[in-house]
């Protein structure tokens, strides 16, 4: 049975909540600025980027094996 190491889980639910909470923030900002700064397409620029780090973190602990599915 393959485990994914705990420190693997812990990073991903970190990046999770900081993805989250740039989201809320650019809300906020959209709010409170009323669409007169740039702070809001900068919350949602961090958000896309942390995506996308995910994601390739995601597949390159998928393809080398740090990350996975257990087989029966």
């Amino acid at each position: 049975m393959h485990n994914t190491p705990i420190f693997i889980k812990v990073i991903i639910v970190l990046m999770l909540i900081f993805i989250v909470a740039s989201l809320f923030s650019a809300l906020f900002y959209l709010g409170k600025d009323k669409g007169t700064s740039n702070r809001t397409a900068k919350a949602l620029t961090v958000r896309i980027g942390l995506s996308i780090l995910l994601f390739i973190m995601l597949l390159t602990g998928y393809y080398t094996g740090f990350i996975g599915n257990a087989h029966p």
